[in-house]
């Protein structure tokens, strides 16, 4: 699914308009009226709304919400803002309509102390700001504002389109913003919508598809990406009757040391479980036995050194189809002289996590041998040591972009919607996972899936963006099964075969 930025949402709207052909009004009454629609699916005609509207196009939202809800029978009071903005042509084609059959339910605010006193059981209705601000919200509107999200513990408050107040495209970061339960959003995703400084205001976003043109989406180009099935399924790669474990790839793991070897053991049984043809794992000498029993199906070279790290002394040949390397695998200096032997030695596209990663930001000189193509997958503060500092979360993703086109690298940089930065300058959000995965070896797992569909001749960005989403759909059928608080990074593994045959089968 494309993320169109807000410009582009208006450029959406009009050609719609210009192609159906449709007008304004008609079009807000559609997408007006889906709201509507959802808010009759989950609400009854006992809970009273107030439904709170600024003078522009969001507003006129709210107006014809407030008609439709009124002509089946609900209790609805229509809060209009009063302040000095010029009101759009829609929303007085819609308040005029409103005032002629409704007008004892519309009452004008024009400060805070006209706000109203809420029932037990009331819904808000937030459709004051939409996409189109682009200041922060000042004054007594900040106030009235604060007055909405005071209501957040006793009452349900549903933004339109948008929380009001926050932007679409760059940061609200220290400005008021409406707190949503619900946020009802029309046809895409906004990025605000996938960022984690955001996560107290959006609540749970529901998409309304409200017809418009396919032609405008398709040929639109844009940045920013949500992955979907459909995506997953152009990229997956059925096996062949004829295939055999050579077809598959070998891959080696480089991981471990002392008291973490359980994050080598993660990441090998993943890479297998994805479908890897064969696993070469090194490992410090303190793990052999360890590996061998919790995963026989991989092979094992050892390090017999004092420290019980991995040095991986043994130069990478081209038998390997892939590397990956990082988790448990500690950043002693021996280690990390390995690591740039390594790159020095090995040119094909690599995943690198944890430790290594942690090597890479002691020495960033090394970036600039890391193998074109290759994969990265730091968690927000690994992020921050490899790249530096960002004031908030738009600034990292312009970061993130960056660093990916000047490196040529796969980031993926770990979170709710993880973003994966392309070498292109394409962004990608994955759009499967739950918070039952932020527990310790989860991103060893995601290493060994990764490193597992490399080896398999998926390309880089096709690994990145299937693994990503396997890893993630895994465990939503682990949270599904046990709980998200009960669940564990084994538990993501033991549901792949799950994942591919409901994705894939």
């Amino acid at each position: 699914m494309k993320i169109f930025s807000a410009a582009q949402i208006r450029e959406a709207d009009a050609f719609t308009i210009a192609h159906e052909p449709v007008s304004s009004t008609d079009l807000m009454g559609r997408a007006a009226g889906k709201c509507a629609d959802w808010l009759m699916e989950h609400y009854p005609p006992s809970h009273p709304f107030y439904i709170f509207c600024g003078k522009g196009n969001n507003g006129g939202d709210g107006l014809v919400i407030a008609q439709k809800l009124l002509d089946e029978g609900y209790v609805v009071t229509v809060c209009l803002l009063e302040y000095g903005s010029k009101a759009s042509e829609d929303y007085i084609y819609y308040y005029r309509r409103l005032q002629q059959q409704y007008a004892g339910r519309i009452r004008e605010i024009a400060d805070v102390t006209g706000f109203p006193e809420l029932p037990p059981s009331a819904v808000i209705v937030d459709a004051i700001f939409g996409t189109g601000l682009n200041k922060p919200i000042e004054g007594w509107l900040a106030g009235v504002i604060h007055k909405i999200n005071d209501q957040h513990p006793r009452h349900t408050i549903v933004a339109i389109d948008m929380p009001s107040g926050l932007k679409a495209d760059t940061s609200s970061r220290n400005t008021p913003v409406i707190q949503a339960h619900h946020t009802l959003s029309f046809e895409f995703y906004k990025l605000a919508f996938l960022l984690p400084e955001n996560a107290a205001v959006a609540g749970q976003v529901h998409i309304l598809p409200i017809g418009l043109s396919p032609e405008y989406i398709t040929h639109t180009s844009t940045r920013y990406h949500l992955t979907d099935l459909d995506m997953m399924r152009t990229i997956y790669m059925p096996r062949t009757p004829f295939s055999h474990k050579g077809t598959y790839g070998h891959a080696l793991l480089i991981a471990g040391s002392r008291g973490k070897m359980g994050a080598a053991v993660l990441s090998a049984k993943a890479c297998i479980r994805v479908g890897a043809g064969l696993l070469s794992c090194h490992i410090p000498d303190c793990g052999y036995d360890i590996m061998q029993i919790s995963e026989p199906c991989a092979m094992c070279i050892t390090d017999e050194l004092p420290d019980h790290s991995a040095h991986f002394h043994e130069q990478a040949d081209a038998r390997y189809k892939t590397i990956g390397i990082g988790p448990g695998l500690g950043t002693a200096t021996a280690t990390a002289s390995s690591l740039e032997k390594l790159l020095a030695t090995y040119k094909r596209p690599m995943v690198i996590d944890a430790d290594a990663l942690n090597i890479l930001s002691v020495y960033p000189s090394l970036l600039y041998q890391v193998p074109a193509g290759s994969i990265l997958t730091p968690h927000p503060k690994e992020f921050e040591r490899l790249f530096g500092p960002s004031a908030n979360d738009v600034e990292r993703l312009e970061l993130l972009s960056k660093q990916a086109v000047r490196l040529q690298l796969y980031i993926l940089l770990k979170g709710r919607y993880t973003a994966i930065g392309c070498p292109d300058g394409a962004v990608y959000f994955n759009a499967t996972g739950n918070p039952g995965m932020a527990t310790g070896g989860s991103g060893d797992v995601l290493t060994g899936i990764l490193t597992g569909l490399l080896a398999q001749d998926y390309s880089p960005k096709a690994a990145v963006l299937l693994g990503a989403w396997i890893h993630g759909y895994a465990g939503d059928l682990a949270a599904a099964h046990l709980s998200q608080e009960a669940m564990s990074a084994a538990d993501i593994i033991s549901n792949l075969g799950s994942a591919f045959m409901e994705c894939f089968y």
